[in-house]
């Protein structure tokens, strides 16, 4: 019988049992995709993160998985296991920043804070714009209004690899009164060209959010880190925060389910103002440590 440690972490919070639940393998050597994705399906958390041995340029590799599949990048797990990887030691103290291979292709973290003040901030891979959607049809999908969604704010698919869909509405209560329902959902999209729906309302700070992905085997994601990235960049299209190199906003999401997290982020962009990377940070408290039997 095979025996695998694995450590548990709230990710974008510095509070226990807020934020968004990982469980993060740090020695997954010897577990084969069907392992991997069984052991996702056993926890039943939005992601769990399996950690390989490092090859030059990377500290790390990492394979993630929902408890429907495997997926080439995700913020909350990012940021969780370098989280897990500091407590562990094998960050040496001397490195603030190093780059997790993952299967989406190079992840770069800077370390802004350890131990109780852990923080860190990942570099999202480029990202891309794809379809448009009738904003009517998208308040019919997520139970609302066609009036609750911003009208200079067209839906639109944004994202690094399968993207999220983005609806922009007017204010915390319709985010709040948003329901999925999947049946119109893919009477429009495909379930296999969607990570997920990402519904927001500008706020002051940035945004408030929720996400649902049920494609993914996750009714409802308390903290999307790979989708704050391309909510920056959908927003700065959107003139909802400007498009300027170090413009910073906060995306508060999970506070309708109890898991409330903090998002931050960061847009990157040239001299011309167009966006190439989105910089998204967080915090990450240890919640428990166990070990699974295989």
């Amino acid at each position: 019988m095979a025996a695998y440690r694995y450590i548990v972490c709230d990710v974008f919070t510095t509070q226990r049992f807020e934020g968004n639940q990982l469980a993060v393998f740090p020695d997954a050597e010897g577990l084969t995709d069907e392992q991997m994705q069984t052991i996702a399906r056993e926890l039943n958390l939005s992601e769990t993160s399996f950690v390989f041995a490092a090859q030059d340029p990377y500290l790390a590799r990492l394979r993630i998985f929902t408890p429907g599949r495997e997926i080439a990048f995700a913020g909350h797990p990012t940021i969780g296991t370098a989280f897990v990887l500091t407590m562990l030691g094998r960050v040496p103290a001397n490195v603030e920043s190093f780059v997790l291979g993952e299967v989406g292709g190079d992840v770069p973290v800077r370390l802004e804070g350890r131990d109780n003040d852990f923080m860190a901030w990942l570099s999202t891979p480029p990202m891309h714009f794809g379809a448009t959607f009738d904003p009517a049809e998208c308040a019919r999908f997520v139970g609302l209004r066609p009036e609750d969604v911003l009208a200079n704010c067209t839906p639109q698919l944004v994202g690094v690899s399968t993207p999220f869909l983005y609806v922009a509405v007017r204010d915390a209560a319709a985010v709040d009164r948003a329901r999925l329902d999947e049946s119109a959902l893919y009477e429009s999209i495909q379930a296999a060209e969607l990570n997920g729906v990402f519904i927001f309302a500008p706020t002051k700070k940035g945004a408030y959010s929720r996400m649902f992905a049920p494609m993914s085997g996750i009714t409802e994601d308390p903290a999307t880190g790979s989708a704050t990235g391309p909510l920056g960049a959908y927003m700065a299209q959107c003139s909802l925060i400007e498009s300027r190199d170090g413009i910073a906003f906060i995306s508060e999401q999970g506070t309708k389910m109890h898991r409330r997290s903090i998002l931050h982020a960061r847009l990157r962009c040239d001299n011309a103002g167009t966006i190439q990377t989105v910089e998204v940070g967080g915090s990450a408290i240890l919640v428990a440590e166990a070990t699974m039997h295989l």
